[in-house]
């Protein structure tokens, strides 16, 4: 009997025309379950295929799973995959559906075919249903002790899904035990990689609590079965010896011939042509060798020449990635990589981030034998179409210069720069010859000749802009226009977007005041003035910084402004030791190309204790619903952060772009070099900064200083407002908590007055979770946090319970010294002291009873 023809209805698999597909397909099947006619497989591949497609493209296929298992009952292996694959689809959604899975799953897993016993526990593991664990037990323990390979490897990793499904009934079961026999016995290395993998999860997962899981630890990393892989580890497959490797990196030798042993028989593994297999072989050599200095250093010559060959053999991802590990080694030990330096020039049809890489290689390899060599290539590149890896060549260059090789050839060719008609180079010159001078400071006469041409009209780029700001008003003596081209800076003030740039201004300006006081009064009234009404709350506080020391002593106004400088001796390295040590190691993982321990990517349950950022913009935040108290996502670490207590972030806090770096030195106050009476004729009050309307009464000087204004009636006493209630569902996503918080100025600082916290908060603060629950209850709800003892950082929002109104808080908790750092930013600025005081009395009751 010939099989019934499939409908001519059907359509193509891409474009059904509905549920009336799907119902076709079902009475199709049906006809066609249990017939052994000739050419019946073949009609329920064609039906399988549509069934498949559908599944792909999202439509619900689920009401043919009874028609597709009875139709599984077959020799043919495509069909068997194809079921399996819809099976294992639609078993995780249907756990109901799943029971009528079992008796064929079963019956396959005694097929006389390995590949079908194989495939069908495969697919019986991959169901992840918990009521069906007790059918999973008896298929893979006879599939741990399968004749062929194919399965053992299969039920292998079986055993690890069941342990995720209930690793009570794993353990029971004595699988781990078995997966262990295997590991020491099994001539298949396949099996063998599979029972290491799934082993070291098991062990992982069990925690370190029993002594039997500790004790099977120390077995997988005994000298026995070490030795054992390794010398099997030319059979295993290119992923099995980076599994093997991966786990001889833990091993601690106990003396130096073990050491020696163990990289004699690994030798050859630096010649692998999977770049993978190099890496971690490199991983172990450099692991063993930390304690041996001298055998250390020689592993690094033994291990450049394969890094170098895998740079210039393979596609450019793979020459990124070893680039990446080959760049946390120069910077480890740049003057053995000095030599090689050639390696590191940039090929045209290199993409961008390798060129930038590579850049920063050349960076590090500069010594005194090589400086001119590479200053010249990184000089070619400065012309580059590629306009990004053009400013990153002119930093090389600068940072080069900044380590004091051969910087008279350097400093010329930076000011060769500044005479290019290209606007990016001129911005990327004028902030590396702004930090030359900071730090050879002999150079000013030569660099100022060149920048007293530039004009600020043709400087756009904010950092550029308050670079030469900077040395206008630093040199200022020396620059004939100085003063007058800070007035016209000061004239367009308000077209001036960058706080960077008016922060800057403010300063170049008092310092040329106080070198060149006639020329400079009028710009530094008006100044004033324009910083005062600046909405920017830096500005206006810097502003009203310099007016008030102005108004209190010139003397010391202008050594606290003009000190005598001291060069700079060293920069701030962007990343800590600690940072770098903790990349190394997890040298051979994508910490080595994040530049970034693991903890500060990957997902939240695998973090371990985390730092935090000094700016809410850099933070990954998690929303928390308006009913339960989630648990705040912790904040991402910043390099700058790893190492640093609350009170010295509070020290750097300071934005870099002041005038100078440099420390105050210790006043002489019996010195004034301004007669007070120049000072006096400062029109500050009565200046106005063009296009701004004279301001009310809230912004003059002598208004904010209470300088012999006549004195304004006592007004009736206010009444005292009701206390401020807060909504306990507020809801704030963390986008729109993010832009709140960089828009808003603050309201209220507290930064630098402390507010103590009791003994009983102090030692209920063991993690940020614990503060989190006791300010929800107050309605003040976190969004972020982060930190680990002593000091946590917590950001909190709340809302009023009339009206939209909402506060942003950040909280920074110092358990040691038992204080709290307190900044608040509010939508309504009226109402952030009843805020305050809110905020603050929950603080206060933290930890009683």
């Amino acid at each position: 009997m010939a099989p019934p023809a499939i409908s001519a209805r059907s359509s193509s698999p891409s474009q059904p025309s509905g549920k009336g597909e799907v119902a076709d397909v079902k009475s199709q099947l049906r006809l066609l379950a249990g017939s052994r006619a000739p050419g019946a497989d073949d009609s329920k591949r064609e039906l399988f295929k549509k069934v498949i497609s559908y599944m792909t493209i999202g439509i619900d296929v689920s009401s043919v799973f009874g028609e597709m298992v009875m139709c599984s009952a077959t020799s043919d292996i495509v069909l068997k995959k194809m079921c399996y694959l819809y099976v294992g689809n639609y078993a995780k959604v249907n756990p109901d559906l799943a029971l009528l899975t079992i008796n064929f799953l079963q019956r396959d897993c005694k097929d006389a075919d390995p590949m079908i016993r194989g495939l069908a526990l495969r697919s019986l593991c991959s169901l992840r249903v918990t009521n069906l664990v007790e059918y999973l037990v008896g298929p893979l323990g006879a599939g741990l002790k399968d004749n062929s390979s194919y399965v053992r490897i299969v039920a292998a990793m079986g055993v690890l899904k069941l342990y995720h499904i209930s690793a009570s009934t794993c353990v029971d079961a004595e699988f781990p035990a078995m997966l262990k026999h295997l590991l020491l016995n099994d001539p298949d290395t396949q099996v063998v990689a599979n029972c290491l993998s799934a082993l070291q999860e098991i062990w992982s997962l069990e925690g370190s609590g029993s002594e039997e899981v500790s004790r099977e630890r120390e077995i997988l990393l005994s000298k026995s079965v070490i030795y054992y892989l390794l010398n099997r580890i030319r059979e295993f497959s290119e992923w099995a010896q980076c599994l093997v490797l991966e786990l001889v990196a833990k091993y601690v030798p106990s003396d130096s011939s073990e050491i020696f042993d163990v990289m004699n028989l690994l030798e050859d593994r630096l010649q692998h042509a999977n770049g993978a297999v190099v890496l971690a072989t490199i991983k172990v050599f450099l692991h063993l060798t930390l304690s041996m200095t001298d055998v250390h250093q020689q592993v690094y010559e033994r291990i450049k020449a394969p890094l170098l060959t895998l740079v210039s053999s393979g596609s450019p991802e793979q020459s990124y990635a070893v680039l990446s590990h080959l760049h946390l080694l120069v910077m480890r030990a740049p003057f053995i990589f000095a030599s090689d330096y050639k390696h590191f020039y940039c090929q045209y049809n290199e993409p961008s981030y390798v060129k930038k890489l590579k850049l920063e290689m050349l960076t590090a390899v500069a010594n005194e034998s090589n400086t001119y060599e590479i200053v010249t290539e990184l000089c070619e590149y400065a012309a580059n179409v590629d306009i990004p890896i053009a400013r990153e060549s002119i930093r090389a260059v600068g940072k080069i210069a900044l380590q004091q090789y051969d910087v008279n050839a350097i400093v010329d060719r930076l000011l060769q720069f500044l005479e290019m008609e290209k606007d990016y180079v001129t911005a990327e010159a004028l902030v590396l010859v702004k930090d030359l001078l900071r730090k050879y400071p002999q150079w000013s006469q030569d660099c100022i000749a060149v920048v007293g041409n530039i004009s600020s009209n043709n400087v756009q780029e904010p950092k550029a802009k308050a670079a030469l700001i900077w040395m206008l008003g630093e040199y200022s003596q020396d620059m004939q226009d100085a003063p007058y081209i800070l007035e016209g800076l000061v004239e367009n003030w308000e077209d001036e977007h960058s706080a960077e740039v008016r922060l800057h201004l403010l300063t170049a300006v008092m310092k040329c005041f106080f070198k060149r006081p006639p020329e400079t009064q009028r710009s530094l009234g008006g100044a004033l003035a324009a910083g005062l009404a600046d909405f920017h709350q830096d500005v206006h506080d810097r502003a009203l910084f310099y007016y008030r020391l102005l108004q209190y002593d010139i003397s010391v106004a202008e050594r606290v402004v003009n000190p005598p400088k001291q060069a700079v001796s060293v920069f701030a390295d962007t990343q800590s030791s600690e940072v770098k040590d903790r990349i190394f190691d997890e040298f051979n993982s994508l910490s080595v190309v994040y530049q970034k321990p693991s903890y500060m990517f990957t997902h939240k349950e695998h973090r371990g204790p985390l730092e935090f950022l000094d700016e809410i913009g850099h933070v990954s935040i998690g929303t928390e619903s308006a009913d339960t108290a989630a648990p705040a996502n912790r904040v991402e670490a910043n390099d700058k952060d790893l190492l640093l207590t609350t009170s010295e972030k509070e020290e750097t806090k300071v934005p870099n772009n002041i005038s100078s770096a440099y420390s105050a030195p210790s006043y002489d106050l019996t010195s004034v070099s301004v007669p007070t009476s120049q000072l006096s004729d400062l029109v500050i009050s009565n200046s106005t900064v063009p296009g701004h309307a004279p301001q009310s009464s809230s912004f003059a000087i002598d208004d904010l200083l209470g300088l012999g204004l006549p004195a304004a009636p006592a007004p009736a006493p206010a009444p005292s407002p009701p206390p401020l209630k807060l909504n306990p569902k507020a809801v704030l996503d963390p986008t729109t908590f993010q832009q709140k918080w960089r828009q808003l100025p603050v309201s209220l600082s507290q930064v630098y007055l402390d507010y103590s916290v009791n003994a009983q908060g102090v030692a209920a603060l063991t993690t940020p979770q614990s503060l989190l629950k006791h300010m929800q209850g107050h309605s003040i709800h976190c969004i972020a946090s982060g930190g680990k003892s002593p000091t946590f950082k917590f950001f909190f929002f709340a809302q009023k319970a009339e009206g939209s109104s909402t506060f942003l808080v950040e909280c920074i908790v110092n358990t040691s010294s038992a204080k709290a750092q307190i900044k608040i930013k509010a939508d309504d600025q009226s109402a952030t002291e009843p805020f305050s005081s809110v905020f603050q009395s929950a603080l206060s009751k933290f930890g009683m009873p």
